[in-house]
């Protein structure tokens, strides 16, 4: 089992940054794929950027490439997702995921984290 508590959303302003953490238990992290995910009112649940259990690789969905970075540092189990050069467009809830397979599928991914809110004003 894994459990996964984000942090780091709040309310900022376009162009701002914000640091999204991912913190997750169990002495396992390294062995998954982790995932940021954000879903929007009244849209499905997509996929931002996934990042294997080693680090070593990543992939963004293209809205957000060149401005959002993932990362993990598996010594201390946590993920975080650098976001820079914010839009409104960029507003939902974003979670974070855990799973056996490096995909950019939601569906496969097993655990997942209550969500924090992302609010970005114009």
């Amino acid at each position: 089992q894994v459990q996964l508590v984000e942090s780091g959303g709040g309310l900022v302003q376009a162009g701002g940054s914000l640091r999204l953490s991912c913190a997750a238990s169990g002495r396992t992290f390294s062995s998954y794929a982790m995932g940021w995910f954000r879903q929007a009112p009244g849209k499905e649940r997509e996929f931002v950027a996934i990042i294997t259990g080693s680090g070593s690789n990543t992939i963004y969905t293209d809205s957000v490439k060149g401005r959002f970075t993932i990362s993990r540092d598996n010594a201390k189990n946590t993920m975080y997702l650098q976001m820079n050069s914010l839009k409104p467009e960029d507003t939902a809830v974003y979670y974070c995921a855990a799973g056996q397979r490096f995909t950019t599928y939601a569906r496969q991914y097993e655990y997942w984290g209550q969500g924090t809110q992302v609010t970005v004003s114009s």
